[in-house]
């Protein structure tokens, strides 16, 4: 039996998601994979462990821990509608230290896979394993802000929202302090920009299947020839079977954006579908063309015949 501690981190707003997050893992762990699940929140929260007791109806292969991070971040930085909770990642060597090494997700994410092999990568002198980020390394926008980053390095800016902890090197290296120092900052990206100002030259790369992005999947799909200029062959995957869907921009529980049906697939087959939900959101879409503004009309059309054409 393997045991895998991972990580996840949210407050009372986004209960549902997580639970189906969570769900997902479980579904794809194998015969002999052990989650210890464990939820970082706020010290005033509206939940508990009976929130997920379907979880325990449903999977015997996990355990489930609520941790309060305490009121450690209470001030910080927030934008994009991104709350505090976002930042509870950088003290996961603190708040979880009965492991050495522990995975850390955002709870936007579907898991498609089991995560023994990522958990069993060798970190060696590295503080995180995580993907390239693929739009902030490839995108105009993406590149100005990395430039604004003491340390990092254009190309090798990675994403947040899976991650690999080397605690066990994380806290022989005091690293916590720093990430907390840091994180006061108004960083325009928060605790990622954090990490990957802390963490640079620490890190190891991840083959892209274990976080696609919304911008990895387009790009994937429609420009593999750019992530060949970005990343080795090794680390590239593009497939939608045997992966980690990360919803970082749309939220498919709230709007049609892309692999949102895969979403609502893992809803439906999770131990918290409601059918009256499950049908509310499908029919409150069926007309949402008819009911846009003209002056929206024309400009998908617009952007469907210039910017669809080229693809």
């Amino acid at each position: 039996m393997t045991t895998i501690p991972i990580a996840f981190a949210f407050d009372d707003h986004l209960i549902k998601p997580a639970a189906i997050c969570i769900s997902s893992l479980l579904q794809n762990a194998r015969p002999d994979t052990f989650y210890d699940i464990f939820i970082l929140c706020p010290e005033k929260r509206n939940f508990d462990e009976s929130s997920f007791a379907a979880l325990k109806k449903a999977y015997s292969n996990f355990n489930l821990t609520i941790r309060s991070v305490g009121n450690i971040f209470e001030n910080a930085f927030e934008i994009r509608g991104i709350t505090t909770p976002t930042y509870y990642r950088l003290v996961i060597p603190e708040i979880i230290p009965e492991y050495e090494k522990v995975i850390y997700a955002d709870v936007d994410m579907i898991f498609q896979l089991d995560l023994t092999e990522v958990y069993e990568t060798e970190l060696g002198d590295n503080y995180i394993a995580a993907t390239v980020s693929i739009g902030s390394n490839l995108y105009e926008g993406g590149l100005k802000h990395i430039e604004t980053l003491e340390n990092v390095i254009a190309g090798q800016y990675f994403q947040g929202g899976f991650l690999v902890f080397n605690s066990k090197k994380i806290k022989e290296d005091h690293k916590c302090p720093e990430f907390i120092e840091i994180a006061k900052r108004a960083l325009k990206f928060q605790d990622q920009d954090t990490l990957n100002i802390a963490c640079a030259g620490h890190v190891l790369y991840l083959p892209m299947r274990y976080n696609m992005t919304t911008y990895s999947y387009d790009m994937a799909i429609h420009s593999p020839e750019k992530i060949d200029s970005l990343i080795s062959k090794d680390l590239q995957h593009s497939g939608v079977t045997d992966c980690i869907l990360h919803y970082n921009g749309a939220k498919p529980w709230n709007e049609y954006c892309l692999n949102f049906d895969i979403w609502w697939e893992y809803y439906r087959n999770s131990p918290f579908f409601d059918e009256k939900e499950y049908y509310n959101f499908y029919s409150s879409k069926y007309d949402l063309l008819d009911r846009l503004p003209f002056k929206k009309r024309l400009k998908i059309l617009f952007r469907y015949f210039i910017y669809g054409q080229k693809r």
